[in-house]
């Protein structure tokens, strides 16, 4: 991990990018193990990377992340910033949470909870690729190609029917399930995307043979893209 001069002179954390390097094939959405508290009481950094690949399930709908963005209090992009509110006291809880709100009173965005009780970070679920209950999702969201579906932090809570009732509840053991990858996908990183503070910071990690990633891709995906 490299260091980086925090907006509040403070050194945080920063991914090193890592050239994408063979990937293992993917068997898609099996039963897997459910993660449990231990794993999220990591770096958020460390989660959001760990995370890709792994399988969120709820109820007959699944998909397996292909993207995800780290959140640190440190860093006003962060709901943490502004402290404990009553909209981000679930932030600052135990780690293995769901922190789920509303984007621009639209949409309902699905993060994890993660670090130690106390600390303001989360791993926001950015894209999925899907691989159960796929005609439910087709239904809900009023589309038919499987890379529309949840191809956005948005669209996959709708696609999986994810709402602000699950803020709060536990993802070791409550409604949404995630799961163990069955192998490690080859992954990129960039720059967070659909914020306008601290956008420079590369905590955006992309399953990079994964067409169901929001757009705009990565660079590092763009190129391998142009040129295949």
């Amino acid at each position: 991990m490299a260091r980086v001069e925090g907006v509040r002179g403070r050194y945080l954390t920063r991914p090193r990018a890592r050239a994408a390097g063979p990937g293992t094939p993917r068997t898609g959405g099996g039963p897997g193990v459910r993660l449990d508290s231990d794993f999220y009481a990591r770096p958020a950094h460390d989660v959001a990377r760990s995370l890709v690949g792994c399988v969120v399930r709820h109820v007959e709908t699944a998909g397996q992340i292909v993207e995800t963005e780290s959140y640190h209090m440190d860093e006003p992009a962060c709901h943490a910033y502004a402290g404990v509110t009553e909209r981000t006291h679930t932030l600052f809880g135990p780690p293995g949470h769901a922190y789920v709100y509303f984007s621009y009173g639209i949409h309902s965005l699905l993060n994890a909870v993660c670090e130690e009780e106390g600390v303001g970070a989360a791993v926001l679920i950015r894209a999925l690729e899907p691989v159960d209950g796929i005609e439910v999702m087709r239904t809900r969201r009023c589309l038919e190609r499987a890379e529309d579906l949840c191809s956005g932090p948005g669209k996959l809570t709708q696609a999986l029917e994810i709402g602000l009732s699950l803020n709060g509840s536990s993802l070791v053991d409550g409604p949404i399930e995630l799961l163990e990858r069955e192998s490690e996908p080859r992954i990129v990183v960039g720059e967070r995307v659909g914020i306008t503070k601290a956008a420079e910071l590369p905590w955006r990690f992309c399953d990079a043979d994964s067409p169901h990633v929001s757009r705009p891709w990565p660079a590092q995906m763009r190129a391998r893209r142009a040129v295949a």
